[in-house]
């Protein structure tokens, strides 16, 4: 496994991200298109990017002033938590409750109230796993 968020990361999941149609294949439905940063709280700028056109990752890498849709920060534990076991939605309220997971920039309430956005949000932690 490639170092989390590094550019080599970045475009394994970008990979799996197109690969897994729980994902990618419910995204398209939608035409979600979307540039979404991963990161460490407490850092200046994220460290890694992917950019999502009508659900597939077109482009992905390390961070390098894109502007961003999601900025999702974390700690290096939890994400290194999230990405080995995955998340569900409750973990998923838990984290944004406590604020271990953090929406730099986005809206949690408003994605996570669409079902067509929410499942996918979900697996792509899964995904995170295989990259």
């Amino acid at each position: 496994m490639a170092e989390l968020f590094s550019a080599d990361w970045a475009g394994r999941f970008g990979e799996e991200w197109n690969k897994e149609a729980k994902l990618s294949g419910e995204l398209a439905k939608i035409g979600f298109n979307s540039t979404i940063a991963y990161g460490f709280d407490g850092e200046d700028k994220p460290r890694a990017f992917i950019k999502v056109e009508n659900g597939r990752v077109t482009a992905s890498g390390a961070y390098a002033g894109e502007p961003v849709n999601w900025d999702l920060r974390a700690s290096p534990d939890n994400w290194k938590k999230w990405v080995s076991s995955g998340m569900g939605m409750v973990s998923l309220g838990m984290a944004y409750t406590t604020r271990k997971l953090k929406f730099n920039t986005g809206d949690y309430l408003a994605m996570i109230k669409d079902p067509r956005m929410a499942g996918p949000f979900i697996e792509s932690f899964n995904v995170m796993g295989r990259a």
